[in-house]
């Protein structure tokens, strides 16, 4: 057994994989994820160079609208670039025209707010593209149809002074539904208008809905009668303050004094007690006994040998000699312990041991060579460990024979 364990450095077999074999296994791997990254990196640059500025008075971008602004600039129509819910509603006024250039990003609380504070201040309110989720709050008046329109160029269809200039232009899109006779349905598209204008009850304030925003964009401004819209839309008042929501507006994050769990819809939390009670059902299911437990053989038999050489080897790979020194003398004890009449639960204690092993060997061994040998501290190095495993196997020989 200790010539198993206990082999020189030399005859070691390391089953450690080398640095080339450890490169083969997971280059496969390595090349696959720089590919993933690679392609992520190229589809995240193009989606950014489309999107840059949409809808931005700053951007020359083809989908910016910095023309229409240099436009109403040049009409003495000044414009103001806003990204806060606070900054927008302290603009609304008679003199103002207020552009929300998404107002589908807007929370409900938002879109509360700035519907406070736009309804009667006697100014007008553009909302590009809006749909149900918004619609209800912003224009109530208003129901958002579900079939988008596809025409590129529609006629006005309507008195509107501002479609009867400007003529035809891109204003397919989204299209709208309402019951209100007072509101000017213009630019339909079979038969559904794609814009309107909601005046208010008070005031001359108004709201305009605008079912696509092609004819803010740089790319658009100069076809049909898209700048001649676009500018009276958006220049009817002395300032036009534009409103791009962002979500660094802490508006957007406000909750009130609503819970995590008032946020959620009632359907996910009774969704998820009902998984609670599946999964509870399951774990009882599954933890049934169905009868006794029943042996099963091992597919093969694996020798003494090996199971002790590959212990060794642990031993000799992670530098523990003192657990090697330890689990030697525990074991030399309990082999020496019932030799020498001592009882196998006493045989780790020396005041126990040791004496009766004296008597045995009837002095041919000192008192303190035994403590040292059997109870001694763990070896310095492999050789005085190899030491200590000879000198153990010939104390067991001696105590068997004498």
């Amino acid at each position: 057994m200790t010539e198993a364990t206990l082999q020189p450095p030399s005859a070691q077999t390391s089953a450690s994989p080398t640095a080339r074999q450890l490169w083969a296994r997971a280059r496969g791997v390595v090349l696959a994820l720089v590919i993933l990254l690679a392609a992520a990196i190229a589809i995240a640059a193009v989606r950014s160079n489309a999107q840059h500025g949409r809808l931005d008075p700053r951007s020359a971008d083809p989908s910016g609208s910095r023309a229409v602004a240099e436009l109403l600039a040049d009409q003495g129509v000044s414009t103001r670039l806003v990204t806060t819910l606070a900054q927008a509603r302290a603009a609304a006024g008679p003199g103002t025209t207020l552009l929300v250039a998404a107002p589908d990003l807007l929370t409900d609380r938002q879109q509360t707010a700035l519907r406070a504070s736009t309804e009667n201040s006697g100014g007008r309110t553009i909302l590009i593209s809006p749909t149900s989720p918004s619609l209800g709050t912003l224009a109530p008046e208003v129901t958002a149809d579900p079939v988008t329109s596809f025409d590129s160029k529609l006629s006005p269809g309507c008195d509107l002074p501002a479609a009867q200039r400007a003529g035809n232009a891109d204003t397919g899109g989204i299209r709208y539904t309402t019951a209100d006779p007072a509101i000017d349905a213009c630019y339909p598209g079979d038969g559904l208008p794609t814009l309107l204008r909601i005046p208010t009850s008070e005031g001359d304030g108004d709201t305009v809905v605008l079912g696509a925003p092609d004819i803010l964009y740089n790319s658009r401004l100069d076809e049909h009668g898209n700048a001649s819209l676009a500018l009276q839309l958006l220049g009817s008042r002395a300032h036009l303050v534009w409103y791009l929501p962002s979500l660094s507006d802490t508006s957007a994050t406000d909750a009130g004094d609503q819970s995590f769990f008032d946020l959620l819809p009632s359907g996910w939390l009774w969704g998820t007690l009902q998984l609670f009670i599946a999964a509870g059902l399951a774990a009882l299911w599954r933890a049934r006994r169905l009868g006794p437990l029943v042996p099963e053989r091992l597919p093969v038999a694996i020798r003494a040998s090996e199971t002790v050489e590959g212990r060794a080897r642990l031993y000799r790979k992670a530098n523990a000699r003192d657990r090697a020194a330890t689990a030697l003398r525990s074991t030399t004890r309990t082999r020496l312990a019932p030799l020498v009449g001592v009882p196998v639960t006493q045989a780790h204690t020396p005041e126990s041991l040791l004496p009766a092993l004296s008597a045995r060997l009837r002095g041919q061994r000192d008192g303190q060579a035994l403590h040292s040998l059997l109870f001694g501290p763990p070896p310095r190095d492999d050789a005085a460990l190899i030491s200590l495993a000879d000198q153990l196997d010939a104390l067991a020989r001696e105590v068997r024979h004498s």
